[in-house]
């Protein structure tokens, strides 16, 4: 009796899930390792987080959006009635976007269109999406769709001028990106007068010590004796009032009338804005 007592006690403990599982014998019961995703949908999950477009499983997504199993969802594919942009759907796992059109049953249930528009910004407005103490550009808005907007670009808060807005986060990092050197433009009247000195100092650059950095090569032409045409590829905090500040020179005001080959729509008045044109889209994207 006591030798059987010692031999349950020495008996090893059964497996348990707390243990992991031999990979061979893993292997071996499946049959074969499960499918990875595809490889398209893993570039386009990638690049869609990178650039700030939520995106979702079509499964997930309409199990959600029409209170039923995904299960159920499986057999509305099969039967095809799930269109995705116009076009059948049929992959249970397809990656979607806030952007793309779904139907089902000929019923839209997500059609978010992109939204691009230029404002003129008015003096003494914050680029901001919310403030609770001054006037923001989405306060100036009209649109009905404002608040789905965010700002591609901020401009000081008595800075005037072309301001973006969008929706559609790809595009604004697009715009955005310092490695396409994308050129903005602005009129800058000042209180002292300009000399060609102004011009070779911003060509050569100024060095910021609390960024520890030296500033791109900055277009300039002299327009009068108190304004200047200046561009800029980059957009340090208050960069052009400091680089001008280089010769205690106050700058008196600060309009941007391009970003990159888009201008200003000398139609729009200060708080007015409109969506860009297709042709305008192409230009900004082709540049």
């Amino acid at each position: 009796m006591r030798a059987q007592t010692l031999r349950r006690r020495l008996k090893p403990p059964r497996a348990h899930c707390s243990v992991l599982p031999d990979v061979g014998v893993m292997r071996a019961s499946v049959g074969a390792r499960a499918p990875c995703p595809p490889l398209r949908d893993f570039i386009r999950v990638m690049r869609c987080t990178l650039r700030g477009v939520p995106i979702t499983r079509l499964d997930r997504y309409l199990s959600k959006r029409l209170c039923i199993k995904r299960k159920d969802v499986r057999l509305m594919l099969a039967q095809g009635r799930v269109d995705i942009d116009g076009e059948r759907a049929t992959d249970v796992g397809r990656l979607i976007s806030v952007f793309d059109r779904i139907s089902v049953d000929g019923k839209t249930y997500q059609n978010k269109p992109r939204r691009y528009l230029m404002l003129h910004k008015p003096c003494a407005v914050v680029s901001a999406t919310a403030d609770s103490r001054h006037t923001t550009v989405i306060d100036v808005l009209t649109q009905c769709y404002r608040q789905e907007l965010h700002i591609v670009g901020r401009l000081d808060f008595n800075s005037t001028g072309l301001l973006l807005l969008t929706n559609d986060g790809r595009w604004s990092q697009m715009i955005s990106q310092p490695v396409r050197k994308l050129l903005k433009r602005y009129r800058v009247t000042v209180e002292n007068p300009l000399t060609q000195e102004y011009v070779n100092q911003f060509q050569q650059g100024m060095y910021f010590a609390y960024e520890d950095i030296v500033t791109r090569p900055a277009q300039m032409t002299i327009l009068s004796d108190y304004s200047a045409e200046v561009g800029l590829v980059e957009g340090r905090y208050h960069q052009l009032k400091r680089m001008f500040g280089r010769f205690n020179n106050k700058v008196l005001s600060i309009h941007r009338i391009a970003v990159g080959p888009l201008p200003l729509d000398a139609s729009l008045l200060p708080g007015q804005s409109r969506e860009l044109t297709t042709a305008e889209l192409a230009m900004i994207a082709s540049h």
